[in-house]
């Protein structure tokens, strides 16, 4: 009988930390800026402190734990660890392979808008040609995969780069202008648009938890792993900040929370050429996260699938790609469907309610295998045992705070 086909590792610090940059700085603040000043006006940079903080917080938590637990299941593996439960395991896992859906099918949304600012697609065509290139560059190798996101990524941040060099030169403005950032602590009406806001542009951030789903391709993944997701963290939350800032700064509110394409908006009326080029550059930077989420949605369902919690044809890895072929093809076809069908605004307020409840079940498993080793492990990361609490706590606020609009609008849109 021969030994079934293994993933194979080839993926150091640089190269991980590139790719949980990619996943992170993807969709995210190139096309929602503009949806979070829509909800928080002249406060979105709040709404990107507050997000910043729990993905802060929880990315603690995960670091914590993939050092203990480096399994390409991620999620699934760390609740099974701390619960034994296979079938909240088996919740969890599909929670998550669901988010990387859901995800991927926002970002195609927002890659038809930095598309029209060269050619004009109809929507459904733009998507098909994308996702079917990605999920083809995702079956051909893993190695050729990351290194395209870390490719990209490399350009998202010198897209970013030039949009605080064109008009990050309106931050001087920010002293006198202060005063219009920050509401009075007694309208409790804007902070709970600032949060609704922050609940938003938490999918931003959304990308960390990836990485612990690449954990069978990693060399040493116990310091790698936890490595990488917070130099990832650190470096995109100071990112956003700035950005947003500028984009504060430099747009009329009412254009920024209209436009489909806000880097680009941004720019060109500073000059046409940059305009031109940070298009390109977004364009490639929405391509580039919908690959690294097709990417983790099939490794967690191939983990899953080497666990006993989804069918066992996922767990099979080409022999000649050494890549989970069949799992990322059902993935791609699933993210095809979501994308064809929801608008972009929707599609990321579901990815952020249920990645927040899915964090919200990591952090609290912590605090059990927390509770059950006696000592850290050799190869782990220490972390305060008050640390998964706060997590936990701010995981709940902000889906209370969804709860809240929800009920009050009957909708997850954001409008």
């Amino acid at each position: 009988m021969t030994e079934p086909e293994q993933l194979k590792r080839s993926i150091g610090f640089p190269l991980l930390t590139l790719y949980g940059l990619g996943t992170i700085l993807g969709a995210g603040i190139y096309v929602l800026i503009g949806k979070v000043a829509a909800l928080s006006g002249m406060y979105a940079p709040l709404s990107f402190l507050f997000a910043a903080v729990l993905a802060g917080f929880s990315g603690y938590c995960y670091a914590a734990l993939s050092s203990r637990f480096p399994k390409s299941a991620g999620e699934a593996a760390y609740i099974e660890a701390a619960f034994g439960i296979k079938q909240l395991s088996r919740l969890v896992g599909w929670m998550v392979i669901l988010t990387g859906v859901v995800s991927a099918a926002t970002i195609a949304n927002g890659f038809v808008g930095y598309l029209n600012q060269f050619i004009i697609v109809p929507e459904f065509l733009a998507i098909t040609i994308m996702l079917s290139l990605m999920c083809g560059i995702a079956c051909w190798g893993v190695n050729q995969s990351v290194m395209l996101a870390a490719i990209v990524t490399g350009l998202e941040l010198g897209g970013l780069l030039l949009v605080l060099v064109f008009s990050g030169s309106s931050l001087a403005d920010l002293p006198s202008r202060f005063h219009e950032l920050v509401p009075p602590l007694s309208d409790g009406g804007i902070w709970f648009s600032i949060l609704l806001g922050a609940f938003l542009a938490f999918y931003a951030f959304i990308g960390f938890e990836d990485m612990v789903n690449m954990a069978e391709e990693v060399k040493n993944p116990e310091k790698t792993i936890p490595k990488a997701i917070l130099t990832a963290l650190f470096i995109s939350s100071i990112l956003y900040m700035l950005i947003a800032l500028t984009a504060m700064m430099e747009m009329p509110l009412q254009a920024l929370q209209q436009s489909t394409a806000p880097m680009t908006d941004i720019l060109k009326h500073k000059s046409e050429l940059a305009g031109i080029a940070i298009s390109l550059i977004s364009l490639v930077a929405v391509v580039n996260g919908a690959l690294v989420q097709i990417i983790m949605g099939s490794r967690v369902l191939y983990g899953m699938s080497k666990q006993g919690l989804a069918p066992a044809a996922f767990s099979r890895v080409h022999k000649d790609f050494k890549t989970p072929v069949i799992a990322t093809l059902i993935i791609g076809l699933v993210v095809w469907l979501f994308a064809v069908s929801f608008p972009l605004t929707t599609l990321a307020m579901i990815t952020s309610f249920i990645i927040i409840a899915v964090f919200l079940l990591v952090n609290i498993s912590l605090i059990q295998v927390l509770r059950k080793e006696g000592k850290v492990p050799e190869k782990a990361i220490s972390i305060q045992p008050w640390v998964p609490y706060i997590a936990s706590g701010l995981c709940l606020f902000f889906l209370g705070i969804q709860f809240y609009q929800v009920l009050s609008n009957g909708s997850i849109s954001g409008h």
